[in-house]
């Protein structure tokens, strides 16, 4: 009898981590933290993918992008048709490779992520994405014929550039009305350097213009036209005005100089250089304990960008909810702290110096869960840290336009 012969057993190949500034070093620059996949990282990582016959990552995608089937492409060594995979369902894949939250979308569920960590399929969009821009020719994805239509997009943030993308495939005429001197909204002002390189944002436009959709600065519907007069020369208008005015606490000392909202301190920063000054005439706030209130992307881009700019330590005293932060690009080893019950807290750290010290007494009181309004734990004393001497300033980021749906319950 012949005995069986066993197939020898698939080698585990581990998630492959991306190649990134030292923790000490990108603390303190405002370079892009991840240098991205080599080729040969790339095509390993892509081996992870057991190319599953009911992709839940897909799912897991807003715009449904084949996922299986462009990182089959990248394993094969086929990067121009795995950016074309991409194309067919985004239009920005180089933005997205970098600042989708993948962790709750299409790696969230990953089959791969049950009992191991997920395939990297945001390392691997961006791979692409940037592999074309570096080495790639210079092609264009298919467009389908002409229609006739003309759209209008008001607003050249994420959302009118991602519509623009997608009715120019469609074969529509479509006019982008930006009331900012360049493209990219938020992707712009918002979102800070290390994270998302305004070089990237310049070429995903520049792309777009290229498949024929046409941009146009300095135009501030409203002002200069109305909708209704587009509506005279267009089919349709999308508006994307996006979410550029700022919510406040209104708790006591706001208003105080130091203080920001997000929208302020991220868009001096970023938009206007203000990390540059005096090359460039931007002055800002560069507090050496810092605050930051909230726990989301914005309060995290704030704490980052303070630490940058010199900040000693940071802290981000946050309502009940969960942070899912980018672990691998957050600088390991900082002042970092939080506070489950930060109003009362932020109301006395926002005071003048002469009762700074309050605050730390007030952290020890409202952090404790015996005592009314005390919803959880101080971690630890490093809260009488953030306002016991100056310079200091305090990024306010509950979130563009509308605090999370806790915050009426928390600030007064």
């Amino acid at each position: 009898m012949t005995e069986e012969v066993k197939a020898p057993k698939k080698e585990k190949i581990p998630r492959q981590k991306m190649p990134e500034q030292e923790p000490k070093v990108r603390a303190r620059n405002f370079e892009e933290v991840p240098h991205g996949y080599t080729p040969e990282l790339a095509q390993k990582e892509a081996e992870r993918c057991i190319q599953c016959k009911d992709p839940r990552c897909k799912q897991g995608c807003p715009v449904e992008i084949e996922i299986p089937q462009f990182i089959a492409k990248i394993k094969e060594g086929d990067f121009e048709g795995a950016i074309r995979k991409l194309w067919e369902k985004n239009s920005l894949p180089a933005v997205c490779g970098r600042v989708c939250p993948q962790e709750v979308q299409c790696e969230g569920l990953c089959i791969i992520g049950k009992k191991d960590e997920p395939v990297a399929i945001g390392n691997l969009e961006r791979f692409a994405a940037d592999h074309q821009r570096l080495h790639g020719r210079d092609v264009l994805p298919p467009k389908a014929d002409p229609t006739g239509k003309k759209v209008a997009v008001v607003g050249a943030g994420p959302a009118g550039l991602t519509v623009a993308g997608d009715l120019i495939l469609k074969g529509h005429e479509v006019t982008i009305f930006e009331a900012l001197h360049g493209p990219g909204g938020v992707l712009l002002y918002g979102i800070p350097e290390f994270r998302l390189p305004k070089a990237i944002v310049a070429q995903e436009c520049n792309f777009l213009e290229r498949m024929g959709v046409k941009i146009e600065v300095n135009s501030v519907i409203g002002r200069s036209e109305t909708v209704d007069e587009l509506l005279e020369r267009f089919d349709a208008v999308f508006l994307g005005v996006g979410a550029g005015l700022p919510v406040f606490l209104k708790i006591p000392g706001e208003h105080f100089i130091g203080v920001y909202s997000a929208n302020e301190y991220l868009t001096r920063s970023n938009l206007m250089k203000a990390y540059e000054f005096p090359a460039y005439d931007t002055p800002i706030v560069k507090g050496k304990i810092v605050a930051t209130f909230g726990g989301g992307n914005v309060a995290m881009d704030g704490a980052r960008t303070a630490l940058r700019l010199g900040a000693d330590h940071t802290g981000a005293p946050m309502t009940n909810c969960r942070l899912v932060p980018r672990k691998s690009t957050m600088p390991r080893k900082r002042a970092w702290s939080s506070c489950s019950s930060p109003t009362r807290c932020a109301s006395w750290a926002m005071m003048p110096r002469d009762v700074s010290p309050a605050w730390s007494a007030c952290a020890r009181n409202w952090g404790n869960p015996t005592r009314p309004g005390g919803a959880g734990r101080c971690p630890s004393p490093a809260p009488s840290l953030w306002w016991t001497s100056t310079p200091r300033s305090s990024p306010s980021a509950p979130g563009p336009t509308r605090s999370s749906p806790r915050a009426p319950r928390a600030c007064p």
